[in-house]
This record gives structure tokens, sequence and C-alpha cells, in this order.
């Protein structure tokens, strides 16, 4: 049996796909006489799109993944899915008016009016491969693309059986693309690569209906055509019979493209599935993890030995790690076996931000140089009706950890949780341009979006109801809404929390933080009796101070962790005996430190945001040389020259 596997755009392009991956090698290993191989159409189109237009990197960036949330990348296969290469232009237009900049409209215009002839030629490489069986993945805006390739696939060769899969296929989604686009032969919902192997094996033996029925979460058609939907499964595949990818062919067809100018190639990884805190506390927003959210982790061992056996096969070092959340039994097996392997790994993996300094700097020296710990907000009664488990100075203490261990934070800010009041957010905006040394939002602070399996989707009473599918699917399938509502991933919903003001107020100062924090900077360094404290920020005007009384060392030292002022006044009169000052004067201190932008407040608690120096040999010299002079009495330098450190 002859297997092709169809990775369509608006598939990464430096990265293989994980799924096709771990699809190829299950078909290898678990069909007696099936072969697949990998179609990488989302390298096919790059290079087609290049010879015919403007095409730039940033172009497929943007289709790929910055527009999601406004459909932009489905929209442009729509075309090729309803053979019209003027598909709801005007609708698009529209839409898109005051979203969109005129060149990106442009450019989506003439996408649209193209591909319809790339997807006939991809279609016709298909065919020309001469597969029994052709697989599309569908993931965020493959959709339109996978639907309109399989379209032309079964008109050309209404003999080849087509199945889709993926993220766009789960649950009531699957059952959707099934039930409304009948050259779609079979949809696999869940996890593929059980279910797969075994859809593949009951074809080659001509199975019946009966048959077909056995696999879990499978769509079928019986004999009169009608969509017959199995039972997903019950429970996750176990991790044990999680397989590694195979990427064959992907770096080779990288080579010989024009992307291979664009990006650097990474490998993806995986180590686990589910999510542990999502387990306990599904956050409110989030969709993802659909059908399982029960957290299952590789063996240490196998882990391990799969990193190591891809870098050495593909010569690749830089690593992306799909998992939703870190197994955090890994800092101390995985982890440590990496650091003595001699590989100079570059990863980037999904964390918790209640992480330790400590456990960060595990993840550094691991070459673990990429987090995304999942920080949304910066306030503790906004990330309450998040259910995320942590605090606002939790979240600021992993920037600014982040920032001592070298690791580099991606993080979002979101707004629009109902319940969220002015009163949340202007207290963090006045404290904003105290942060700016550390790493700001990846981009401005964006209006929740209303995803499928989350339950904000699921429970109407925390606040939405009367979802509809957004926007962008009612001018990209021409399908009733009702059908539309089990097609969607996204929803609207009215607009929850707070208003335009306070948004603007917030983006005004995000966007001020991203502007200056390259030139921002703050550090401390503990020399014992002192700490040394040095500052460059626009809107500081001192440069360098010291702190030298032990009751106030004692605080700073505390401030290392989120303390209440009840609780340091406690702690620090027991550290520094004989120099115990009450509530009121801690308060005190606090207050100036807060005006100087030496700590972070948010819900009754306090920390310090000076990451330490990264070489304090240096500071230690070049403080002793140059910044006694420059130090007054007040304790904060007389001069606006910083200390270099």
């Amino acid at each position: 049996m002859r297997v092709l596997l169809v990775n369509m755009p608006w598939s990464p392009i430096d990265l293989p796909s994980l799924a096709l991956g771990i699809l190829k090698r299950s078909v290898d290993e678990r069909v007696p006489g099936a072969r697949a191989e990998v179609l990488h159409a989302n390298l096919e189109f790059t290079d087609w799109i290049t010879e015919r237009t403007e095409f730039a990197p940033e172009d497929y960036q943007y289709y790929s993944l910055s527009s999601y949330f406004l459909g932009c990348g489905d929209w442009v296969f729509s075309s090729a899915l309803y053979d019209d290469p003027t598909w709801r232009e005007e609708e698009f237009a529209t839409a898109m008016q005051g979203k969109l900049r005129k060149s990106r409209l442009r450019m989506s215009r003439e996408l649209h009016r193209q591909v319809p002839e790339f997807v006939e030629m991809i279609a016709r490489r298909i065919v020309d491969y001469a597969p029994d069986v052709v697989g599309f993945t569908s993931t965020f805006q493959q959709n339109t693309a996978a639907l309109a390739a399989a379209k032309h696939v079964k008109r050309l060769a209404p003999h080849i059986v087509t199945v889709m899969g993926g993220a766009n296929c789960d649950g009531e989604q699957g059952e959707a693309v099934h039930r409304n686009f009948p050259f779609v032969d079979h949809v696999i919902r869940g996890e593929g690569e059980a279910a797969f192997p075994q859809l593949l094996t009951a074809i080659a033996e001509g199975a019946g209906a009966d048959e077909l029925a056995t696999v879990p979460g499978l769509c079928h058609r019986d004999a009169q055509g009608r969509s017959v939907v199995n039972p997903m499964a019950t429970s996750p595949l176990p991790p044990a019979t999680i397989l590694a990818p195979d990427y064959s062919g992907y770096f080779e067809r990288l080579a010989a493209s024009v992307a291979r100018n664009w990006a650097e190639p990474k490998l993806v990884v995986e180590g686990a599935r589910g999510c542990w805190w999502g387990e306990k506390h599904h956050c409110t927003f989030c969709g993802l993890n659909g059908s399982f959210m029960q957290f299952r982790s590789k063996s240490p061992d196998t882990f391990f030995e799969e990193i190591m056996e891809l870098a050495r096969q593909h010569r690749v070092l830089d690593m992306y790690l799909v998992d939703n959340i870190l197994d955090m039994g890994y800092l101390t097996t995985v982890l440590p076996r990496i650091m003595e392997s001699g590989y100079d790994l570059r990863m980037h993996i999904e964390i918790k931000a209640n992480m330790r300094r400590g456990q960060l700097r595990t993840l550094a020296e691991a070459g673990l140089i990429y987090v995304q710990p999942g920080i949304e907000s910066l306030n503790n009664r906004v990330l309450d009706l998040m259910d995320k488990g942590v605090s606002g100075c939790q979240n600021v203490r992993m920037l600014r950890d982040g920032a001592e261990t070298g690791l580099s934070v991606a993080w979002n800010y979101l707004h629009g949780f109902p319940g969220e009041t002015a009163d949340d957010y202007d207290p963090v905006i006045a404290q904003i341009p105290a942060l700016e040394h550390l790493d700001p939002p990846v981009d401005l602070s964006a209006r929740i979006a209303i995803e499928r399996f989350s339950p904000y989707f699921n429970r109407p009473e925390l606040g939405f109801d009367g979802l509809r599918p957004e926007e962008h699917y009612r001018f990209t399938y021409d399908l009733p809404e009702s059908e539309l509502y089990d097609l969607a991933y996204v929803f609207e919903a009215p607009q929850r929390g707070i208003t335009e003001p306070t948004v603007t107020a917030l983006n005004d100062a995000i966007d001020a933080w991203k502007k200056h924090h390259t030139d921002a900077r703050l550090t401390q360094t503990d020399l014992g009796d002192r700490i040394v404290l040095v500052s460059r920020r626009r809107t500081f005007d001192w440069r360098a101070m010291e702190l030298t009384d032990p009751f106030e060392l004692a605080v700073f030292r505390l401030l290392d962790q989120p303390h209440t002022t009840a609780a340091l006044t406690r702690k620090a009169a027991a550290r520094a005996k004989g120099a115990a000052r009450g509530e009121h004067e801690v308060q005190q201190l606090l207050d100036s430190w807060l005006a100087l932008g030496l700590v972070f407040t948010d819900g009754g608690q306090y920390v310090h945001i000076a990451p330490s120096a990264v070489n304090e040999d240096l500071l230690r010299l070049d403080f002793m040389r140059h910044a006694h002079a420059a130090i007054d009495g007040a304790g904060q330098t007389a001069a606006p020259e910083p200390v270099s450190v």
C-alpha cells in the first residue's frame, strides 16, 4: 500500500510536521506492506508563489500565524475550495477594512486569485505519485488548503482514498468536516497514530462498515454515502505508545527551496501531551488539548534518546518542544543528561510561571533558551479570573529571574475577562515603566478569543453566552451557521471586562515598553555588607545606589520572593537582629522603593525587580572606582551618568 501524507500551507516552513512525522513512522512500522511518504506542499507553495509575486518571508509568517484570528490564511485558499478565484472578495474586503493594511489586503486578494492554479498543480503531483491513500493534516490555517487539495485529488482520481486529521478535526469539528465535504472519505478525530494504521489495515483488507466501526473516532460513510461517526477513544494513548517522528525528506526539501534563505530550520520534539495544571484547574480561556487534558509524558530515557537521535540524524541543534507544559520530573532526569551530552542545544518550551530561579538555571544550562511561562496578566484578580494559579508578583518574578538566568521569556498580555475592571489595570499600567528592563510581551494586549474546548465555551455561566462562529468563517465557507458552529474553533462573543480607554492606556504603556526595552537596565549585586544597584531607565533619574542598612538589606533579600508588608516586617526583624522596625516603617521603605522603581506590587504583595548582574566581578571593580563618588548622602546618585558593568 502506498500512502502519501500531505502538509499544505500554511504550516510553518521552518518546522517539519510533527503529526506527519509520527504518522509516517506509525505506517511504516505498524501496517504490513505499507510505506508512507510526506509531501511538503508548504515548501512547494513557497517556491511556486515567489516566482509569481513579491511574496516575502514576513508574508508567509503572517498567513501562517499572525492572521489566525482574522482567518486570512484560510480565506486565501477558499477560492480553490469553491473553484472561484473571486470567491467572496467583497465580503472579505468589507470585513477587513480597518484591520488590514492596504498592502496586506492587496496581497491577500492576489493570493486568493492565484492559489487555485497551485492547488490544481499539487493535486496532479499527488495523483502522479499513485497513492492508494492520501492523508491531509489540518492545524490552524491549513483547513481550506487541505480541503481544496482533497477535492481536486478526488476529482482527478476518484479511486484514491482521502483522509483528514489534525487539530482542526477534533471532536465536533471533525464531524462537520466529514458531513459537509463528501470528497473526504474519512476523518480521524483525536490521536491518530493508532487509529490511522488501523484504518489503513482495514482498507487494505477490503473491510466493510462493521470493521470500520471499530476504529476509534473515525468518521466514514455507509453504503448510501451518509456520514457515520464512531465514538472517540475514552482514554488517551499511553506515553509508551507515542512514537518518535520520522522527518526523512524535510531537510533535503528545505535545502532545495527558496525558504532556506528565510529561516533557520528547527526540529520539533515531543516529551508529553496534555497539561498537568489543566487537569486540576483548566484555564478559563484555553482551548488547547481538545479531547484529552490528561497529562502523560514519555519516560526520561526514551525522551532523551529521541532528542539525541534527532540531533545526530539531522545535525540540527535548534529544537521546538511542543509540550503544553514541562514535565517537572525532566528537571532532574532528562535535562542533566542533556547538559552532559556535549550537544549545544537551543530549545523552546512552555513552563509554569511559578518555577524557581534554580529550576530556571537548570533550563538555561540545558539549552532551553526560550521559555513560554503562560504569563497573561500581571494582576492577581485577573489571574484568578483565568484560574491561572499564579499571582501578579510571581509573574514579574519570572520575568526578573528569566533575565537573570539568560532565558528569553515569551508571553502575551490578555484582557477582556468577565469581572475585570479598570481598577485591576491602572496600578499595573503605572508600574510598567519600572519593568522596561525585563522582557516585554510579544505584542500589544489582545482581547481574549473564545476557543472551542475552553471553559468559557463549555460553560456559559462564566460570562459568555450566545456565541457565534467568528466572522471569517462566514465569508470563507459556503455553509449555514449551524454547520459553521460545529466547524469553527474561534467564536464571537460580547465584549467583557475593561473598556477601550483602559485598553488604550495599557497598550500605550506596552508599546513604550517594547520600544525602550533594549536600552533599559536595572541590576543588583549583593556584596555581603551592601547591595549595589545600577539603573538606566528613561523614567528614573538615578543611576547608582547602594543599600547598607542591615534591616533594609534583610528586606531587600526577602523580596527575592513575593511578600506582604506584615510578613516582611516579621521576617526581617528575625534576620536583622537588633535592627527591628515597625510595619509602618517597612511600608514607608517599600513606598520609597516603589517610587525608585526597585519593586513591583500587586494584591498586597511586593517583589524586587532587579536581576543579579551577570558579571559581579566587573561590577564590583567598576562600582568601587566610580560609584562611591557619585552617591550622595541620600543614597542616590547626584549625577545622571550610569555606572557601567
